[in-house]
């Protein structure tokens, strides 16, 4: 398994990752909504298409990861960090995803989407959120 922080904002990531990239010499890969493939289902609200669906660049050995949220998933200063755990099976993350959801609020069920065999989205009990996800052979 792998870990990473994953970073959330509200309509100004391409912002923030402008100052990460000049600040840590880096460059990030990023996807903005209007990116995603038409039969995703994952189409952006109107007024989001240039908002970054998912961002990333190698820091220190690690990966930082960064999004906007979308207008129907507000984020909230505080709340705007999320642990991204990589799982190398579905049984694994699922099983992870059961005991994290308990008492705690899914946003997304352990589902195959374009970007991941596998991945499931919720907020703990604690209110830590949390982001499981296949690794994607390569």
């Amino acid at each position: 398994m792998k870990i990473s922080p994953y970073l959330m904002f509200s309509g100004n990531c391409i912002e923030a990752i402008a100052l990460y990239e000049k600040a840590f010499s880096v460059k990030a890969h990023t996807l903005r909504y209007k990116d995603a493939p038409a039969d995703s289902g994952h189409q952006p609200p109107p007024g989001t298409e240039d908002f970054v669906m998912h961002s990333q660049f190698e820091l220190g050995g690690e990966t930082m990861m960064f999004c906007d949220t979308p207008p129907d998933y507000p984020m909230t200063v505080g709340q705007n960090i999320a642990v991204m755990v990589e799982f190398d099976n579905e049984a694994t993350l699922k099983a992870a995803f059961d005991v994290l959801k308990e008492g705690g609020e899914v946003a997304m069920e352990p589902q195959k989407t374009f970007w991941s065999e596998c991945f499931g989205s919720l907020t703990d009990k604690f209110k830590i959120n949390w982001n499981l996800s296949i690794v994607e052979s390569k």
